[in-house]
């Protein structure tokens, strides 16, 4: 009995801490939910790619993830799919056409030296091989006039190429092509080292700020075109949470009368079972955290009915015990026991399964696949743990009084237990059926 005591307050300060990080931590939103943009781009080959490799592909991904998380919007992910396309989806964006637009670019930064004519006059540019790839970081500053300028910060290699580019062209112009168009042509007037420049122009902040974002992330490794994008809007998305939290509400309330009403106090154990057990699984979701989704939603309210379906398999089998003349004490044990193998063997091949649509499924599915796993695995720590510890607390030891507690007639039992003292007294006398 001590260790049922232990193990109850075990339970009880696991409960209350699952309900200080429910109330502390936010939980993160997909955009079906907040609404958004799922934007889906393809890689392109050119004249100089042939082909989309994977180490393509890669770059690709990464270049796209730092410029999604230069939007400053959290919980975006960027997912590959197939052999040449990636899935961004953005949550909570208030504009879904900078995103677009943002994604698209380029981002090709170039310095190009002047191609001089017989009379020292610039008649054009060719380019130095000084570029974007060669910078660690851009920043926006403004001029003494209080104009936006865009400060540039080159890595050693980049440092040493523009100290060379500045040294030869002293007194002519350098061109700064951004994207292919001309934004630049500063003359430079003394040859500039330690690798800090300055690219001034009519900028307004909009302009500077996104030109800085898109150096910072990267230039893409390969041309992308968005090929399919669908917009959700905030208001669809507050739609369906509320449909989402009403329908689960009202799936769990009807399944905690239908557990009362057949099972009766066992019913009511499972209840307050099934309560641990979801406060535990949306903690577990914030600390993750899981980006609840639709779909996340959908497979967190299915475990719940497997959580159930445990509690239902076992109180199935201790009612039968009781049948069969066993003490209250005995029947709960055995009861748990017999039904540990269909559980376990039932929930083992749905977390299988949810391992497989995390790992193959698209977004969504990953969502549904990751919820759906995690309720299963607690809910059988909850039907095996909580829900006995709690039986043997309520009921304890010895026969079981009123068998209306668990559903059963007077008439079941009594039958029980006849049949049990007519089973020992043909054995004593040696008499077998």
């Amino acid at each position: 009995m001590k260790n049922k005591i232990i193990m109850f307050w075990a339970i009880v300060i696991l409960t209350i801490i699952s309900i200080v990080i429910i109330r502390v931590k936010p939980i993160p939103l997909g955009l079906d939910l907040v609404g958004g943009s799922r934007i889906v781009l393809e890689a392109q080959t050119t004249d100089t790619i042939a082909k989309i490799t994977q180490d393509m592909m890669d770059g690709l991904k990464a270049a796209l993830e730092n410029r999604v998380n230069a939007l400053g919007v959290s919980e975006t992910m960027v997912q590959q799919m197939g052999e040449k396309r990636l899935l961004i989806e953005i949550p909570n964006i208030s504009d879904p056409k900078l995103a677009r637009e943002f994604l698209g670019e380029t981002a090709q930064l170039e310095f190009k030296k002047p191609i001089l004519d017989e009379t020292n006059n610039v008649r054009g540019y060719e380019p130095s091989g000084l570029s974007g790839d060669d910078l660690n970081k851009a920043e926006i500053g403004t001029d003494p006039a209080g104009r936006w300028l865009i400060s540039l910060d080159f890595n050693a290699k980049g440092a040493s190429k523009f100290a060379a580019l500045t040294r030869e062209f002293i007194g002519k112009p350098i061109a700064i092509y951004f994207n292919g168009s001309s934004i630049s042509e500063p003359v430079v007037q003394q040859e500039i080292t330690g690798g800090k420049a300055q690219i001034t122009g009519e900028f307004s902040l909009e302009e500077a700020k996104k030109i800085v974002d898109l150096l910072n992330a990267g230039a893409l490794p390969v041309p992308a075109k968005i090929i399919e994008e669908n917009t959700v809007g905030p208001t669809l998305g507050a739609d369906s949470l509320h449909k989402s939290k009403f329908a689960g509400i009202a799936g769990i309330i009807a399944v905690m009368i239908f557990m009362i009403a057949w099972y009766r106090v066992p019913g009511f154990i499972a209840n307050i079972a099934l309560i641990i057990y979801s406060l535990i699984v949306f903690a577990i979701f914030k600390m993750v955290p899981v980006t609840l989704t639709l779909a996340g939603i959908a497979g967190f309210i299915l475990s719940i009915g497997m959580a159930v379906d445990a509690n239902i398999l076992i109180f199935e089998r201790t009612k039968e015990e009781l049948k069969s003349g066993r003490t209250l004490f005995t029947a709960i044990n055995s009861g748990f026991d017999r039904a540990f193998t269909s559980i376990f063997d039932s929930n083992m091949s749905t977390i299988i399964i949810c391992v497989i649509l995390y790992y193959l499924g698209s977004s969504i599915v990953k969502g549904f696949a990751l919820t759906l796993a995690i309720g299963v695995i607690i809910s059988m720590f909850t039907a095996i743990t909580v829900t006995k510890n709690l039986m043997h607390l309520m009921f304890g030891t010895g026969q079981l009084k009123h068998p209306g507690m668990f559903g059963l007639k007077e008439s079941d039992i009594n039958e029980a237990y006849t049949a049990s003292e007519t089973q020992r007294e043909k054995a004593k006398f040696g008499v077998l059926d």
